[in-house]
């Protein structure tokens, strides 16, 4: 039995994160950026990593599926009104990332260090502190 479109969109609003309110917005850019820069550690060590180093492992196709899902958050970034300077420099984080990323060897070594999905998490969440305040969540 097909749902109307006013009963997907009821469902989407109802599931926690699926909204386009900037709290489901920021939910999901935290959530993406933990899955791509800290999801995983380093045997042994504190350091993390995340799917954006292990996906850069493959040459090209690797690059270019972390640059898209770094370019999810700058959409994301766009959909919440940002500035375009802030845009612009969401958008070079992700290009300097996936230009060295695609370089061998070395930049699978900068992957784990140019984390441009974190610095592009910090100016969403910087705007979201300013002009969204009840998205806010107390860190511990």
């Amino acid at each position: 039995m097909p749902i109307s479109q006013e009963q997907f969109a009821q469902i989407a609003k109802d599931i926690p994160g699926m909204g386009n309110d900037p709290q489901a917005v920021r939910m999901r850019v935290e959530a993406l950026e933990k899955l791509l820069e800290r999801a995983f550690y380093v045997p042994g060590t504190k350091i993390p990593f995340g799917l954006d180093s292990i996906i850069g492992l493959v040459p090209v196709l690797g690059d270019l599926i972390t640059a898209a899902m770094g370019a999810y958050m700058v959409w994301e970034a766009r959909n919440l009104g940002m500035s375009k300077w802030q845009l612009i420099r969401m958008t070079a984080n992700v290009g300097i990332d996936t230009a060295i990323g695609a370089i061998p060897i070395v930049g699978d070594a900068f992957d784990l260090v140019w984390r441009s999905n974190t610095k592009n998490l910090r100016i969403i969440k910087k705007h979201l502190d300013k002009h969204h305040p009840g998205t806010r969540i107390i860190e511990g």
